[in-house]
């Protein structure tokens, strides 16, 4: 390619590659260490799929003694959508994702290999894209859409491979005369890289999750700069990631089928690849079929989703982890207190076949685990938290109780194997503290067949002696005297025996207490319930 040709492809003065390559000097890092990155384009909500590959990435990294750094990947700005870079840089701070290097909360770059946003580095590219031009390995086509869309159809009506590849690669051999022509008539244009691939050639790549594959080459003379003079992904994550010192590049396994592609690049570059790791996305099952978790279709495929119904950050990371990684729950059981960012990941252990499948029942258990294990005081703050974002009223309530809310909270917690478990996401708070606040509506119908003279005898009889001050062992003793008193076995045993010589057990009993102090046939422990709300209440909420 001629020098007047270079001069009207790249008008503005550029720093030489020599230049640049001396910005960005090989890293010093122990042998073994990787570098890996999280590298999304904030086109929209943060897919979870986003936290499932940046957990990844971290634990790899992180655990070799190496670095994980954040890049944007914004080169598509037609799709960018306004608040979305800073939706992913506060969800990987939210879900304690430590970053060495990349873009802070203030939008500011942090580490020596940035700038961290690929819209701001445009002149480090068209620095490499020139490189190749002038060695010939790329070239100026002046295809509209309608020429490439019309070569499209005609190929798929010929049974061809749709693509710009070989003679249908259009302006690949244009002479200098030709470009030179086109570029001096201002003919727009975008900068195609000159594939070396036939693709009915294989390449043999070991996969660190899949292990070897053989991949057709590429063919695909494919756009590297677009005719706003950015990159597209293909070109721009193999210039960053050589610059960035990338040493393992965890994406989802939609780019595989570019692999052959990515790795023409670097060599045309003059890099060595990095090592690649494709992970199969997140699935569900929809009406009988698996298919990949979509932000279109599915709620749940947003991380927005989980915060709007209060699920623990904590739970969530426990969750994809235990999606990664088939010894997450073997270790959880051998470390229940340990943090779960102390869990070792294991690269070849990771559900990688067909693709992890979403299970909310999965999810729900491991966040009942998640909140037995917090303090009163941590699921009272958690949940304020949550009810100040997305329950203004409720926040209030909390405020205005916060003792009596820590009291509500402590009930059944933190007793080992039998710590309460009912609550797994805060916004299920309101429903679980509101019968200590408004009095329930009494149902009579909860407790049949038991008659209303039984009910309103027993109800009343336990509220002449009850006292606030009595433990469990005086407070069930006290049940047990009024299911004596009205006719209810008080052993259990001599009730099954005979169920027909009593008019119900002790359960029974208790049974009545509970739906007329709680409205509920469950609930946590009744004697605690009954101290929190105080004696003058317990004894309103017994008359029948």
């Amino acid at each position: 390619m001629t020098p007047e040709i270079l001069d009207l492809l790249f008008p503005n003065k550029l720093p030489s590659v020599d230049e640049i390559l001396a910005k960005y000097p090989p890293r010093q890092l122990p042998e073994g260490a990787r570098v890996m990155r999280v590298a999304p384009s904030p086109t929209g909500k943060m897919h979870v799929g986003t936290l499932y590959q940046a957990l990844l990435a971290e634990r790899a990294a992180h655990q070799s003694g190496g670095v994980f750094y954040l890049r944007l990947e914004d080169t598509d700005q037609k799709r960018e959508l306004a608040g979305a870079a800073e939706l992913i840089i506060s969800s990987l701070a939210r879900y304690g994702i430590k970053l060495d290097e990349g873009i802070d909360a203030n939008g500011n770059d942090k580490g020596n290999y940035g700038p961290y946003t690929q819209s701001q580095r445009k002149e480090i590219y068209q620095v490499f894209a020139k490189s190749l031009a002038e060695k010939g390995l790329a070239y100026p086509c002046f295809c509209s859409a309608e020429d490439i869309e019309m070569r499209r159809k005609i190929q798929t009506k010929q049974g061809l491979r749709p693509g710009y590849y070989g003679s249908h690669a259009k302006c690949r051999n244009l002479t200098d005369d030709e470009v030179l022509s086109n570029l001096k008539a201002g003919k727009p244009w975008v900068l195609r890289f000159k594939a070396p691939g036939k693709y009915e050639n294989q390449i043999v790549v070991k996969d660190l999750m899949k292990g070897n594959l053989s991949l057709p080459e590429n063919d695909m003379d494919i756009v590297i700069l677009k005719s706003d003079g950015l990159p597209t992904y293909h070109f721009a994550h193999a210039v960053d990631d050589h610059l960035m010192g990338t040493t393992v590049v965890s994406r989802g396994d939609e780019w595989l089928s570019s692999l052959p592609l990515h790795i023409q690049l670097f060599v045309a570059l003059g890099w060595k690849p990095p090592k690649y790791a494709h992970l199969a996305p997140i699935q569900k099952i929809d009406d009988g079929n698996r298919r990949k978790l979509s932000k279109r279709l599915d709620p749940e495929a947003s991380i927005t989703y989980f915060w709007e119904h209060g699920y623990p950050e904590e739970a969530q990371v426990e969750y994809l982890l235990n999606l990664l990684n088939a010894s997450f729950e073997d270790w959880r059981r051998a470390n229940p207190t340990l943090p779960a960012f102390d869990f070792p990941m294991n690269f070849s252990k990771i559900s990688n076949t067909a693709g992890a499948l979403f299970d909310f029942v999965k999810l729900h258990s491991i966040a009942r685990e998640v909140v037995a294990r917090m303090s009163a005081e941590q699921v009272y703050e958690a949940t304020l938290k949550w009810a100040k974002e997305y329950k203004t009223e409720y926040a209030t309530l909390l405020e205005s109780n916060r003792e009596k809310c820590i009291a509500i909270f402590n009930i059944e917690r933190g007793i080992g194997a039998k710590s309460r478990k009912d609550l797994f996401k805060w916004e299920d708070a309101e429903h679980e503290t509101e019968f200590f606040f408004n009095r329930p509506t009494y149902d009579e119908s909860l407790l049949a067949p038991m008659t209303h003279e039984d009910i309103q005898k027993v109800a009343a009889d336990f509220a002449t002696i009850y006292d606030s001050a009595d433990d469990n062992q005086a407070w069930f003793a006290k049940v047990k005297q009024v299911a004596e008193q009205n006719g209810f076995a008080t052993d259990m045993k001599a009730y099954k025996a005979d169920p027909s010589g009593f008019k119900g057990s002790v359960a029974d009993v208790a049974k009545i207490l509970r739906v007329a102090i709680t409205g509920r046939t469950q609930s946590p422990d009744l004697c605690s319930i009954m101290k929190i709300l105080g004696k003058e209440e317990v004894a309103e909420r017994l008359k029948i």
